[in-house]
């Protein structure tokens, strides 16, 4: 009985961003529906649909959209829907026949989710690309990796999941409660360029006022100051310090017996590479786990660099409970948590068309 308990999705399949956002809905409680083709496609998802997580906790029904006796079945749903999830490219949906203006005349009150890269319009519009260029067009890129080294690709947690999922599932919510209000739909359009752009409106703060050095590995969270970034321990593996408060930097330098070795002022950039070197040789005396029993749990700002393996086995995230297993598939629980609506993964990932026949029921539309 998640906060979105009794809120109904139509989701039309697609890959990455897409799916994230309807796995959030449905964690939350949503009656997710995602309609998949009756043809395999390349949605870059794992041959065996159980380990497709991002699938998880919704029903599934195939329709070919090339029919127009299912895109009639596919208009039931969306008349009977709160909201409606499509990451194709523009144009496709109104060539469909399922664009946002003929939805909008069948069910007025829904709220339309576009996911795109480059968003419904502009010059690069219609091309195709993936994370790595929509975060490189606004700047988040290149602001990430080490000094006098190329930019690093964050994975794909920028463009596909930061900027393009969250942005698209908090607008969905907003457009869910205006809808309440007002009794009418409309489109929200989340494009991959204006989340990565919005997630980085800090470096552009810290850009104007000249407190960003426009340099990779220059700045205190780049990876640049030598009291925050991850440290290489004597058993080959890694430590992450964070140390920016003053009293923070403080207890690190004296737990770590470095008051005299380091007497730069925090602040002075001059001295950060020479400091860091500091660093590094200390921390390589001793291994990962030793170095928990020293820093770990202090105001140091400090955690070991954990594999997703590790992690699950990390006595803090066992306490909270932060990993779960479903159908016998170790993965990572419902976020944020609710005192009193608790989120659910209500089963795991869907093979396509499994459930054709019982949404359509479900939903009130004739087989």
């Amino acid at each position: 009985m998640g906060p979105l308990e009794g809120i109904k999705v139509v989701e039309f399949a697609g890959i990455g961003p897409g799916p994230f956002c309807c796995m959030l809905l449905s964690d939350m409680g949503a009656d997710v529906v995602r309609i998949d083709r009756t043809e395999p496609a390349d949605l870059g998802t794992p041959t065996d649909a159980k380990f497709a997580l991002l699938n998880r906790g919704r029903r599934s029904i195939a329709l070919d959209l090339k029919k127009p006796q299912d895109i009639e079945t596919a208009k039931k749903l969306v008349a009977k829907a709160d909201a409606l999830v499509e990451g194709f490219r523009p144009g496709v949906m109104e060539r469909l026949g399922l664009g946002p203006d003929e939805m909008l005349k069948l069910n007025p009150r829904l709220v339309y989710g576009r996911m795109t890269g480059w968003g419904q319009e502009g010059p690069l519009a219609s091309a195709a690309g993936h994370d790595i260029n929509y975060i490189s067009l606004v700047g988040a890129l290149n602001a990430i990796g080490p000094k006098n080294g190329p930019p690093v690709p964050p994975l794909n947690l920028v463009g596909d999941f930061g900027g393009g999922a969250l942005y698209l599932a908090f607008g969905l919510a907003c457009g869910l409660l205006e809808a309440k209000k007002s009794g009418k739909g409309q489109v929200v359009d989340a494009a991959m360029v204006d989340g990565a752009a919005s997630l980085i409106t800090g470096v552009f703060g810290g850009t104007a006022s000249g407190a960003w050095v426009n340099a990779r590995g220059s700045n205190f969270v780049d990876g640049g100051a030598h009291f925050y970034g991850a440290y290489e321990t004597r058993d080959g593996k890694y430590i992450s310090i964070a140390s920016i408060e003053v009293r923070f930097y403080e207890e690190l330098l004296e737990r770590l017996g470095m008051k005299d070795e380091i007497k730069t002022k925090q602040r002075d950039r001059a001295g950060w590479d020479a400091n860091r070197q500091k660093l590094a040789a200390l921390f390589k005396t001793r291994t990962r786990d030793e170095w928990c029993k020293v820093l770990e749990g202090t105001d140091v700002c400090f955690a070991p660099v954990l594999d997703v393996k590790e992690a699950m086995q990390h006595p803090h995230n066992k306490a909270r409970g932060t990993f779960i297993e479903v159908d016998g598939i170790p993965q990572p629980g419902p976020a944020p948590r609710f005192s009193r609506t608790k989120p659910e993964v209500k089963r795991p990932p869907s093979r396509p068309g499994q459930h054709t026949d019982e949404v359509l029921s479900s939903w009130g539309v004739s087989k």
